[in-house]
């Protein structure tokens, strides 16, 4: 062989080692980047066309997949889809996959690793592969009467189990029509997106875990927590003037509608029976600063709660002075809660103060119904003495029988409860909160309620007359007497 020929078979052979290597590090290394690059329509269709697995509320498909005649084979569906969007998000061709149908796309998908010894079966039986079910914690009973209750109001409800940390409910509104982004009509698909993302009352928002708000008198639970967890009693007598001059300032601190609470010193009962803000704000001057933001964290606060749907961490502020404090201590300043946080502090005092981590999938099951996977409850933490939650418990219970929240009374069964208004700007109108714990005797279910924006005058907003019937509802649904 004469020198060129050889020159030139070395360089084809470098040339197709070149390419060998090339395609064996797009293979190995961008696989996955390749699949998941939105330009790559050729396995997006493979993708939308798949026959995934449902997702349950009880025994009832929330999210499932129906044949069709089109080019992409499956439907997705989901039925009563704005009761449960914000459990199940959506599965589009454009605009990807949210909450559930997110984090649970493989298994849904049937792409799983847990699901490869079924895949290798459907390969060789030539069956079209089928996607894993997910089964949610949700009690449909109580997702509708959550629904039905907050009706057209701009807010959300979360249901919680205390025992567990199950999430036995989670509404929001105004809600969406998954189906509408789902549909295999891709430019309708798209138009119905836009509409959703682009409407001023982000009916795309998870409000009860996405989003969080000033929680105001429903943040004296931890307040309180705080103060027996120092020593207090439900009987102890705190400060309670008509209005409380904020340390370092020359602003005053006002009761609601400048009442007295009862007295210039009041129990610590009563103090929560009738929410008095003066009372609250010496008992968190009293409890210090960072004695009340660790209690806060303890309940769950500046940590991330159901990573399933994307839940954010509620916040409690650092570094407060005085007067901050005192505010703090009611609920306003720079404290924000999410629904779920404000049902965490309801049910870590159900459950004699051990919090335990919500969750929103019981299991996932395979096709022919084996479990691949588990939930196992998680405990957070011990928030407070056995005690002393027991001590809060029926101070929430003297509130619903005697106090503000005699709205979510129901007869024969102990509820205890706690009202919140809470102010976030002078131009907006307060934010209406509930959140209580039934039966008193056993709790089997903790709720918290917030109407964002009700279409009633400013002065009639309380959290009493809007969000404790709607916790009410969601408790009788719960627990059957």
């Amino acid at each position: 062989m004469n020198k060129p020929i050889r020159r030139a078979t070395i360089l084809v052979m470098a040339l197709f080692a070149l390419l060998f290597a090339n395609g064996t590090f797009i293979m190995v290394f961008q696989q996955s980047s390749l699949n998941a690059n939105t330009l790559n329509r050729r396995v997006r269709d493979e993708d939308f066309a798949q026959n995934r697995g449902s997702i349950l509320a009880g025994d009832i498909p929330i999210a499932y997949s129906e044949p069709t005649n089109d080019r992409f084979k499956y439907q997705r569906k989901y039925s009563n889809g704005a009761l449960y969007a914000p459990i199940t998000g959506f599965f589009s061709y454009d605009h990807a996959t949210t909450a559930l149908e997110n984090s649970y796309n493989g298994e849904l998908a049937g792409t799983d690793d847990s699901l490869f010894v079924r895949r290798m079966v459907d390969m060789v039986s030539n069956q079209a592969p089928q996607g894993a079910s997910v089964q949610t914690t949700i009690d449909p009973d109580v997702q509708k009467a959550a629904a039905d209750a907050l009706g057209d109001q701009k807010g959300a409800a979360v249901a919680l189990d205390p025992k567990t940390g199950a999430v036995l409910g989670m509404v929001t509104s105004p809600s969406y029509d998954p189906n509408k982004i789902a549909d295999h009509d891709v430019s309708a698909a798209n138009k119905a997106y836009q509409k959703a993302a682009t409407d001023k009352r982000n009916p795309m928002s998870n409000r009860a875990a996405r989003e969080i708000y000033p929680p105001g008198s429903t943040f004296k639970l931890v307040t309180a927590a705080a103060a027996l967890q120092k020593g207090l009693t439900p009987d102890s007598k705190v400060e309670s003037p008509n209005r409380l001059l904020l340390p370092g300032t020359s602003t005053y601190l006002k009761n609601e509608n400048g009442m007295s609470c009862g007295g210039d010193k009041i129990t610590l009962t009563h103090a929560l029976e009738v929410s008095c803000n003066t009372a609250f704000a010496n008992v968190g001057l009293d409890v210090g600063s960072d004695a009340l933001r660790e209690q806060a964290v303890k309940f769950g606060f500046d940590s991330r709660h159901l990573d399933d749907v994307g839940g954010v961490a509620s916040r409690f502020p650092d570094e407060l002075n005085e007067s901050q404090l005192a505010l703090s201590s009611i609920g306003q300043y720079d404290v924000a809660a999410s629904p779920l946080q404000m049902a965490m502090v309801s049910a870590g005092i159900a459950n004699q103060g051990k919090v335990m981590e919500p969750y929103l999938v019981s299991s996932v099951r395979s096709p022919d119904l084996q479990v691949l996977s588990r939930t196992k409850p998680k405990e957070v933490g011990q928030a407070m003495t056995a005690e002393n939650a027991d001590a809060l418990k029926q101070m929430m219970v003297d509130v619903v029988d005697n106090g503000t929240g005699t709205p979510a009374k129901i007869q024969g069964m102990g509820v205890g409860g706690k009202t919140g208004t809470a102010q976030s700007d002078p131009n907006r109108k307060p934010f209406a909160w509930f959140t209580a714990l039934a039966p008193a005797d056993d709790p089997q279910i903790a709720v918290a309620v917030m109407v964002e924006d009700a279409d009633i005058p400013r002065a009639d907003i309380a959290g009493g007359r809007l969000a404790a019937p709607i916790a009410k509802a969601m408790i009788q649904a719960a627990v059957k007497q």
